[in-house]
């Protein structure tokens, strides 16, 4: 999940809420981090 904070945005865990990366100046940053994590994710299992 993509939330917006005071340095830009940041993605969390949606299940933890554990950071995964940021914070990202732009959204489109953000998103790129996000599907990064999906892929690893998906990859693993």
């Amino acid at each position: 999940m993509i939330k917006k904070v005071k340095g830009g945005y940041q993605v969390l865990s949606e299940t933890t809420g554990r950071n995964l990366g940021g914070p990202y100046k732009t959204l489109v940053e953000a998103k790129k981090r996000l599907r990064q994590v999906e892929f690893f994710k998906h990859k693993k299992g």
